[in-house]
This record gives C-alpha cells, sequence and structure tokens, in this order.
C-alpha cells in the first residue's frame, strides 16, 4: 500500500499546536477541533521494533456457526450493495457481540468481503477495549511508518484537515486520476485478514473508500488464465514505503522486508480463490524477466482498476466502522473532498495466516 494519509500526517505536536487555527469550510466558520484528539496521529522517532516472526493463526470464522445467529438477529438490518462484495448493517452493536458472535462476523465479512456498519458506539469504548475486541480476529500489526496513538501502537491513524494536506503532496500531479487500489501492509509475512476502520470526523461530502473483490476479479479470467497464474509467486516490498517516511523526517520503526506471496490465494475460511497483487507493494513475479514481470502485473492491475461491475463506494459518517477482509479485496481512498475539512478515522489490523497458495 502506498503511504496513507496518516503515513503522510504530521507530528502530534504540530497539530495540536495548530488545531485552534482549524477551519471547517472556506467561509471561516471557527472550528473547535477534532472531535476525538486523543487519537491524533503520533510519532516517535525513537520508537523501534524487532522484525515479525511467524506465528500460528486459526481464523475465528471457523468457528463460526453459518446460520450466524448471534449476528444476524431479528433486530439486524441488511442491505447488500452488490452481488460480489458490500453489506451496509444496523440495529446492533460490534462492541455488545458476544464471543459467537465476533466470530460470526469474522465468517460474515469472509463471505460479504465489506460490511459497513452504521451508528457505532465502538469509537466511544476506549483504547483498551477497541484492542481487547479486535485481537480475537488475529494479532495486530503494528505499522513501521504512520502515525500510532502514544501508548498504543496497535492504532493507525487517518489524518487530514485544512492545513495538513499531505496526501495530495504525495500523489503524482501530472495523473489524471489520484486512486490507488491496494491491500493493506501486503509485505508482510502474515498480511492482514479481518481488519475494522473507525470514523471519528469526516466531510459532509467525499472521503470515502473504494473497494474491489479479489474473487470476483479471479473468477472473471478464462480457466486457461486462471491456470497460468495459480503457482506463480509476487514479491512485495515495504522498502519505498520506509524511504518515503525517512526521507520526510518520519520513523521506521522496522527496517523494510521483501515477501513473497502467492499471486492467487485460497481463503482458509471460505476456501474462495483470489488475486493476490496490487500496485502499492507488489514489485515483481519470481522467475519473470523484467519485461514479462510488468506486462502481466500491468494487465491485472488494469483488469482489477475497470472492473466497476466488482466494486463498491463505501460511504462515512462520524459512528461507521467497515469490517473488510483485506486478503480477498483491496481498496483505494477518494480524496476527492474539499481540503479545508477535517477527515479522522482509525485501523485496526490484525494479522492472518501466511497465504495460502490456490494450489494447495
Amino acid at each position: 500500500m502506498a503511504p496513507s494519509v496518516a503515513e503522510l500526517a504530521p507530528q502530534v505536536g504540530e497539530v495540536s499546536d495548530k488545531v485552534e487555527q482549524l477551519k471547517l469550510n472556506a467561509t471561516g466558520n471557527q472550528d473547535n477541533g477534532p472531535s476525538y484528539p486523543f487519537y491524533l496521529p503520533y510519532y516517535d522517532g525513537n520508537e523501534k521494533w524487532p522484525p515479525t516472526e511467524v506465528h500460528e493463526h486459526v481464523d475465528p470464522g471457523l468457528r463460526a456457526d453459518p446460520a450466524k445467529p448471534h449476528l444476524l438477529t431479528p433486530e439486524t438490518r441488511l442491505q447488500h450493495l452488490s452481488p460480489y462484495l458490500g453489506t451496509e448493517i444496523s440495529g446492533i452493536q460490534i462492541s455488545q457481540l458476544s464471543e459467537e458472535g465476533l466470530d460470526e462476523l469474522a465468517l460474515y465479512a469472509a463471505e460479504r468481503k465489506v460490511l459497513i456498519f452504521r451508528d457505532q458506539d465502538f469509537k466511544d469504548i476506549g483504547p483498551e477495549r477497541q484492542i481487547e475486541l479486535v485481537k480475537r480476529f488475529g494479532r495486530i500489526q503494528r505499522h513501521p511508518t504512520s502515525g500510532n496513538v502514544k501508548d498504543y501502537p496497535e492504532f493507525h491513524v487517518v489524518y487530514r484537515d485544512s492545513d495538513h494536506d499531505h496526501l495530495r503532496r504525495y500523489l503524482k500531479q501530472d495523473r489524471i486520476y489520484q486512486t490507488q487500489w491496494h491491500s493493506d501492509v501486503s509485505y508482510e509475512k502474515q498480511p492482514p485478514g479481518t481488519t475494522f476502520f473507525f470514523i471519528l470526523d469526516q466531510p459532509p461530502n467525499g472521503g470515502d473508500t473504494l473497494f474491489a473483490s479479489q474473487v470476483e476479479a479471479y473468477r472473471r479470467l478464462s480457466p486457461e488464465f486462471q491456470k497460468r497464474l495459480e503457482g506463480l509467486r509476487v514479491v512485495h516490498s515495504s522498502h519505498e514505503q520506509a524511504e518515503h517516511s525517512r526521507r520526510r523526517g518520519g520513523p521506521v520503526r522496522r527496517e523494510p522486508i521483501e515477501t513473497e506471496h502467492p499471486l492467487v490465494r485460497r481463503h482458509p475460511v471460505t476456501g474462495e480463490k483470489a488475486l493476490y497483487v496490487n500496485a502499492s507493494f507488489a514489485r515483481r513475479i519470481v522467475g519473470f524477466k523484467t519485461e514479462e514481470s510488468e506486462f502481466l502485473l500491468k494487465f491485472l492491475y488494469d483488469h482489477i482498476s475497470k472492473g466497476a461491475d466488482f466494486q463498491i463506494r463505501a460511504r462515512y459518517a462520524p459512528g461507521t466502522v467497515v469490517v473488510w477482509d483485506n486478503r480477498v479485496t483491496v481498496h483505494s481512498a477518494v480524496a476527492d473532498f474539499d481540503p479545508v475539512q477535517r477527515r479522522h478515522a482509525v485501523r485496526l489490523t490484525p494479522q492472518a495466516e501466511v497465504p495460502i497458495p490456490a494450489t494447495a
């Protein structure tokens, strides 16, 4: 994944010093600052971590009742956004789910790929409870370069306001469009699975996220082409992400790595096959010459980005919590909102299994 807004955000001290000067809109209305200043991005250049180690992971979806009686109760209301992915859910609080309900949530996220929960109290239950709940889905990844929360490195903070528009500085201005499809931190030895993203402040319009199904992207390919892709391995790298952080004086808490993953992976719960490539972190196909690798990867990136019929647009409001399965989706932020408006969100990113090849 290319550096997110969070990775490009300033030191929390800089944000705090200027918080009274922030504006809600171009008319100059006074702004009282972020609704949740506790979650402002924090950077400690002296923070260093050892390399990650492979650990055992058992997906909670494997324990779930397929009928999902603790999640899909009579009070739960569903609205499917696409046949292939995306369901809006209301009438239930994630924070009040039992252990059985959380297991069913993991299964439903694997099946529907993206779940959008409305009117949640998740943002108000405190960091300890948030971490405790999400840890059920896997060991939470600590991001090597992005802003986190002081004393809580599990949080990945996304922050942008009128004074801090570093995303546009990072994006190449000679591009016609600014979407960047990716799966989060796919360079990890055990990349993320069930991922949580909760909104604190959101512009009234824009600032959405696009999601695409990597399962459906794989299914659209011809059987012969699918067979050619299965068994290939791709190198994913965090070197560019680390170098970008170093150039701007940001932290590099772990040294960058390169990791090989299958180009087509199998989900451990649903058994579905999915493409596992993204332009932000995938660098080359193992065993291919440079031109061959670039040609095939470009075809796959174009195929995924142009597949509007297996994509959705997740729209946010304060209290929205999005839960998605990073193993079988890619996504892109949409930086289309007025830069004088604030967008503030937090991600918790549990790691899953070492990717399972489709041929396994």
